[in-house]
């Protein structure tokens, strides 16, 4: 995202960069969370007993963690980016209203 920020172009707003970076990123992270998910599947088909519930717990890891920094992380920055956090409470409608 940093580097489609320096690149941007002078009319493309945050929310399209953020957009852009996104599905630049997805290939690559779903290629690489289907690798380890796939590596650790097979841990936990044919591992030992002893390692089965570590290899449940990684993967269960793996998997909140991709979907979590893919689809939540980039859009809390874009309501970080425009303050929309502000309006959540309440607290923005005053200040909106008294300006």
């Amino acid at each position: 995202m940093r580097e489609n920020l320096i690149h941007s172009r002078s009319g493309e707003s945050f929310d399209d960069i953020v957009n852009h970076s996104i599905v630049q990123t997805l290939p690559r992270s779903i290629n690489t969370q289907l690798t380890s998910m796939f590596t650790l599947t097979a841990l936990l088909l044919f591992g030992g007993a002893s390692i089965r519930n570590f290899v449940l717990i990684l993967l269960i890891g793996l998997i909140s963690g991709t979907y979590s920094s893919i689809f939540n992380a980039a859009q809390l920055l874009v309501v970080w980016e425009h303050q929309e956090w502000r309006n959540w409470f309440g607290r923005g409608r005053n200040e909106q209203a008294a300006a």
